[in-house]
This record gives structure tokens, sequence and C-alpha cells, in this order.
């Protein structure tokens, strides 16, 4: 790994910072918006909801585009989008305006959070490719903390619209930074041969320390279209590994978001203090930062569908035990911090499994159709958790029935077939540009 390597990848990380600040934006000003307008919770939950449509929307029908034009350009224009609409929403002037906008922005981050990841996994080597693109979450959990804290006092002195101005100025000011810094993928310039593909290879050959290519590699024979990708994901060959990890996304991500949307208000249930809820939903996201790091340094070291599968069993040993420690604030606590760690790094270890399934020519198209899938679960799982416990349930039994839900995707992993290394390598790490350590 040389530094222009993890130069790129550290690029990917700082989008992923800006990204998890604009997602949760709403989450940190929705107290004021909802004051300012006047919103019954319905509506405030349809501003929330908003963002995670629009990234939906853009994993899916953006982010595949980047198999076609390039990993760099589709970046480069969700971030516009996503600026645009953060900047936009902080002059708007009804909750109908700001929910299209929150729409708006979240096709932007869909777009970039899923073609980041992917560019971050081909510029690391097969060793460091778990750690490179579990950074990658550690940046959206870091940038969503900072927005929470940046939120608190900014919203008291300036006004709820000074929260979105800021986010879009920042990811306004990270479209040139990109533009400058973050390189076009290799496996995308060697699969679909764009003009000027082998002097842009040499380029980046050069600068990671490998030696130039006398040709290019042999091309891989890619589908020909976005929609033609899609097909390709179901086709014969591929149709197990793409069902079972949409499958897994969508379990993952409803446990998840179940975990970080109604944790506060479960803890108040369950007998602490409103100010003590809170405190347990911020540790979720406090130990997401040190969770998704964590398995990215186990999988340079063990394989990362076994690391993961370790992260789902115990999330759902501490989600069984979670509610019935609530009679000890202390042990509250520590295991909700303890909860985010692995919850977080099951998210990050699905972003590091699904690259390394596909080959570069669908690569983009699988990892944001996954992610299309699992937001589904996202803004689903919320909702039936309210009707559940409308229906009766208690604390418990709903995390119970979570920790089930990891249980089960652990399950689902050992029927995952493992890559072909000749197929998914990426290019900046294949011995062709030199021997990846």
């Amino acid at each position: 790994m040389s530094r222009f390597q993890w130069g790129a990848i550290a690029v990917c990380v700082l989008l992923n910072m800006l990204d998890g600040f604009d997602v949760l934006v709403m989450a940190f000003t929705g107290k004021a918006v909802s004051a300012e307008w006047e919103l019954s919770s319905s509506e405030l939950g349809l501003l929330l909801s908003a963002g995670l449509v629009g990234m939906a929307l853009g994993a899916l029908c953006v982010a595949p585009w980047a198999d076609r034009i390039g990993r760099r350009p589709v970046i480069l224009g969700c971030l516009a989008l996503a600026a645009a609409g953060m900047l936009l929403s902080s002059v708007s002037q009804s909750p109908a305006q700001l929910g299209v906008l929150r729409v708006l922005t979240g096709v932007g981050i869909g777009g970039v959070l899923a073609d980041s990841n992917v560019i971050a996994g081909e510029y690391a080597s097969r060793r460091w490719r778990g750690l490179a693109v579990s950074l990658n979450s550690t940046g959206y959990a870091a940038g969503a903390t900072v927005g929470g804290l940046l939120a608190v006092g900014m919203i008291g002195e300036f006004g709820w619209r000074s929260v979105f101005l800021t986010g879009g100025l920042a990811t306004a000011v990270a479209v040139p930074l990109a533009y400058f810094c973050l390189p076009e993928s290799v496996d995308f310039l060697a699969s679909r041969r764009p003009k000027g593909a082998l002097e842009r290879i040499n380029a980046l050959a050069r600068r990671m320390g490998r030696p130039p290519l006398e040709s290019l590699p042999e091309p891989t024979a890619g589908p020909a279209g976005v929609g033609a990708g899609f097909r390709e994901l179901l086709s014969p060959a591929m149709r197990r590994s793409t069902l079972l990890l949409w499958s897994a996304f969508f379990l993952v991500m409803a446990g998840f978001y179940f975990v970080t949307s109604w944790t506060p208000t479960l803890l108040v249930e369950a007998g602490l203090s409103g100010t003590q809820g809170l405190t347990g939903g911020t540790l979720l996201n406090l130990g997401g930062i040190f969770g998704a790091a964590g398995l990215g340094a186990l999988a340079a070291r063990y394989a990362l569908r076994s690391v993961l599968m370790a992260y789902l069993i115990t999330t759902a040993v501490m989600l069984s035990a979670f509610i019935a420690s609530t009679s000890s604030l202390g042990a509250a606590f520590a295991l909700g911090a303890v909860i985010g760690l692995f919850a977080n790094g099951c998210v990050a270890g699905l972003y590091a499994l699904t690259p390394a399934t596909y080959g570069p020519e669908i690569r983009a198209t699988g990892l944001g159709s996954a992610l299309a899938v699992g937001r589904i679960g996202a803004i689903l799982a919320p909702t039936v958790a309210g009707g559940m416990l409308d229906a009766g349930w208690t604390p418990q039994n709903l995390y119970l029935a979570v920790s089930l839900i990891f249980i089960a995707t652990s399950a689902l992993l050992l029927l995952l077939r493992p890559a072909t290394a000749a197929h998914t390598e990426p290019a900046a790490a294949a011995p062709a540009a030199g021997t990846a350590h």
C-alpha cells in the first residue's frame, strides 16, 4: 500500500464524514423545525424519512452509472447535488420544500456513499481492503457525531437553518477537493477502456510506485448498459450471491436503524430519565466510530466473512441483555456503547464484503442495489417497531426479536460463496501493476 493509495482512501473517508453530517442533519434540527412550522409527529416523521428515500434512489439509480462512465465523475456530480440540496434547504420556506430538498440531498449522498466505498476498496490491497472500506463507515459515524455536537450550539445561537448552511458549504468545498485529489479507479480504466486509458493507468501506477504497463490487460466481458448490469446481478452465476447480500443488507439495516432510532425512547420506557435516554443513544454512535475500524483491523488478519459473522452474533447477544441492564445505569451505558461498536461494525462489514463479491464491471451496481434494498429495511424498521409497541410488545421483546435478525444474517453469510480472487481482485492491487502486500 503506497501513500497515494492511502491518500485516495483518506479522501473517501472525508466524503463519508460529510455524508454522515448531511444524512442526520434532519435528526439534529427536527425539534427546531417542528417548532417553527408547528408540525405534527407524522409530518416530522416524513421529513426524517425523506433523506433515506433519496439515499435509496441514489444508490439504486445513480450509483450504478459509475460502472459505465467512471467512479470519479459520478462522485463529483453527486457531491454537487448534495451541496445544492443542503444550501437550498437552509432557505426553504415550507415543510414541502424542505421535504423535496431532503430527497434531492439524499440522492446525492446515496451515490457518494456507494461509489466512495467501491473506490476505496479498489485502491486497497487484499490484506487492507476490509480496513479501507470500514474506515469509510468510521468517517460516517464521526461526521454524524461531530454534526450533532455542532448542531447543539448552532441552533441555539443562529437557528436551525445555520446547520444546513454549514453542511452545504462544507460539501461544496469538498467538490474541488475531490476533483483534484480523488483519482479514477484503475479497475474502471482497465475494464471499460475509455480514451487514453493506458496513459491514465500508467500515470496512476507511477504514483503508486508500480512499473508501467506496456499494454492494457485483456478486457472483461462486461454488460453494455446500466440495465444490463442489473440483469448481470441476477444471472445464474451471480444470482445466489446477490440475493444473499440483498437479504443481509435488508436485515442488518433494519436492525441497525431500529436500535439507533428507538433506543433513547425505549430506555426512558424502561425507567431512565429523558437525558439518560439521549445519553444512551449518543453512546451508540460513539461506539460505532471504533466498531467499524476494529472490524477492518481484524479483517487484515482474519477472513472478513468470519469476522463479520462474529460481529453479528456478538451484537445479538448484547441486544438480548440490553434492556435488562437498565437497573444499573453504568451497565446500561457501557452495554449501549458496546452494542453501537458491534452494530456499526456489522454495517461496515457488509460494505466491505460486497465489492469483493463482484467484478469491476458491475461492482458499483452490486453495492448500489444492495444499499437500496438495505434502505428499505431502514425505512420500514422504525415504523414496524412502533406498531409492535402499540400492539403490546415490551422493549425486551423487541430487542430479542432484533437479536434474532442478526443471528439470521449470520446464518445467511454461511451460504455466501467466496468470490474468486481472479475475478474480484482490484487492479490497483493486482500483480500486473505491482505486487500487493
